[in-house]
């Protein structure tokens, strides 16, 4: 079955890093686009950073320059660096495994991550 894990979340002080990674089974991971969204609480899913099968990434405008997306495809790995951290970076963090052609994706659990002083 199709399961994909976050791991790498936690408490952070404003402008820190954390690094998230999310390991996906159940798929042949090479040729589906990856990507990482978060939600607040009281606000939308929002999309933060897509990487395709090919390695075209996107961002959020609220994260360039700070977030970083790739993938590890042997490993089955999408990894979302996060630097310089702000407070409103708080929210659960997760991963969406989606193939082009279809319209649904799946989903991990999500990891929590905290940026606060």
């Amino acid at each position: 079955q199709v399961q994909l894990v976050e791991s790498g979340g936690g408490l952070v002080q404003p402008g820190g890093s954390l690094r998230l990674s999310c390991a996906a089974s159940g798929i042949t991971f090479s040729i589906y686009s990856m990507a990482w969204f978060r939600q607040a609480p009281g606000k939308q899913r929002e999309l933060v950073a897509q990487i395709t099968s090919g390695g075209t990434t996107n961002y959020a405008d609220s994260v360039k320059g700070r977030f970083t997306v790739s993938r590890d495809n042997p490993k089955n790995t999408v990894v979302l660096q996060m630097n310089s951290l702000k407070p409103e970076d708080t929210a659960v963090y997760f991963c969406n495994a989606r193939r082009p052609s279809s319209i649904y994706g799946f989903w991990g659990q999500g990891t929590q991550v905290t940026v606060s002083s």
